[in-house]
């Protein structure tokens, strides 16, 4: 299974950005999504930008992550 997260573009420099989520930045990719803007969200997947996502669903989706982490951790007691 893949899985691509919802990061927020912070910093560019030509073909390469740094994304970030909960404090966690990430430097990525951007040579398949060229012309993303600071302040997108992008959905990134092994430190490839593939594709933008709004922020409504952004926002939503990093919550339905959080919520499985943590039901995992829950589990695991």
């Amino acid at each position: 299974m893949c899985l691509a997260v919802p990061m927020r573009l912070v910093e560019r420099d030509e073909g390469l950005g740094v994304v970030e989520i909960d404090d966690v930045r990430r430097e990525i990719s951007l040579m398949l999504l060229d012309d993303a803007k600071v302040g997108e969200f992008l959905l990134i997947h092994a430190g490839y930008a593939i594709g933008r996502v709004d922020e409504t669903e952004a926002k939503e989706t990093i919550e339905l992550l959080r919520q499985l982490g943590e039901a995992g951790e829950a589990a695991r007691w």
